[in-house]
């Protein structure tokens, strides 16, 4: 069992778990993940590392409200424990001296690109952060990002903080001053594409974590595989970093659909499993 040692909300669909696992703490680096179950009939979800002490043996991983497990995973209080933590899986982000090096974090997906940011100031590179969510009450960590940047622009879709806009426009004007090496881009998969289009004219490297869907994390099912380049590629062994440039954006924003409505289904129920159990006073399901 692998125990919470701390929970924050960072916002109100956003959360922060620190897990003690020494082992995977003791190996872990900028860019990989981790696969969890919260009991033994878990459905397994991905998730990558926001943070780790060695000395402390703990892993922080960030994860937003999004489906049956996600919403059962944030019931979860600290001092609880979840059956399975394994990782660190998946190669981690290559972040030798380039230049100057933007990273990209895109709402949750800010969470993730910050371990890269800090591994990319520590080689010796400048890192210029775009930080972008839907409006102020989403947003978190600017402080943390600001720590491992030299310079930090937040965007808004409603301008509630920072500048209003995507993060791509931000993005543009530095490709079009000349000011970039490379680009690290994590968030939805909008995000990463549109991220992708804009530097592609510049020739701007653009690295992209991909998180597609994914089952045992081995290498073994091929449910994450992608086509990149023209080749078949999987997320957990061969990534999850990849040339944004070379990644087909609608192939993979297709397979990503193709649950969808049994998710929903899931969703549904467990909802109608916790109203029940609500109701009867025993709080909510630990199971399903």
């Amino acid at each position: 069992m692998y125990r919470i040692v701390h929970r924050e909300d960072l916002t109100p669909t956003i959360h922060l778990f620190r897990i003690a696992a020494p082992i995977v703490a003791r190996k872990a680096l900028a860019g990989q993940f981790i696969i969890l179950r919260i009991d033994e009939e878990g459905e397994r979800i991905p998730l990558t590392i926001a943070d780790y002490d060695r000395e402390e043996g703990t892993v922080t991983v960030v994860f937003m409200e999004v489906g049956k497990t996600s919403c059962r995973l944030a019931c979860l209080k600290q001092g609880d424990s979840v059956v399975t933590f394994t990782g660190p899986l998946g190669l981690p982000t290559e972040t030798e001296k380039v230049g100057t090096v933007c990273c990209v974090g895109g709402g949750f997906g800010t969470a993730t690109i910050y371990p890269i940011a800090r591994a990319m100031k520590e080689a010796g590179n400048r890192v210029i952060s775009i930080i972008g969510f839907r409006n102020r009450d989403l947003a978190f960590w600017e402080d943390k990002m600001k720590s491992v940047s030299d310079e930090i622009i937040v965007t808004t879709d409603d301008g509630s903080l920072g500048r209003k806009g995507l993060v791509t426009e931000p993005l543009k004007e530095l490709c079009e001053a000349g000011r970039l090496n490379q680009v690290v881009a994590i968030g939805p998969i909008p995000m990463m594409k549109f991220v992708s289009k804009t530097t592609e004219p510049f020739g701007v490297h653009t690295v992209v974590s991909l998180n597609p869907v994914m089952v045992d994390g081995t290498g073994m099912c091929g449910a994450c595989r992608v086509s990149v380049g023209g080749a078949t590629r999987f997320v957990c062994v061969d990534g999850p970093d990849f040339d944004g440039h070379k990644v087909n954006w609608d192939e993979l924003a297709a397979r990503n659909q193709i649950y969808r409505e049994n998710e929903k289904l899931a969703m549904e129920l467990w909802q109608c499993e916790v109203c029940a159990s609500e109701q009867q006073g025993k709080g909510v399901p630990a199971r399903g």
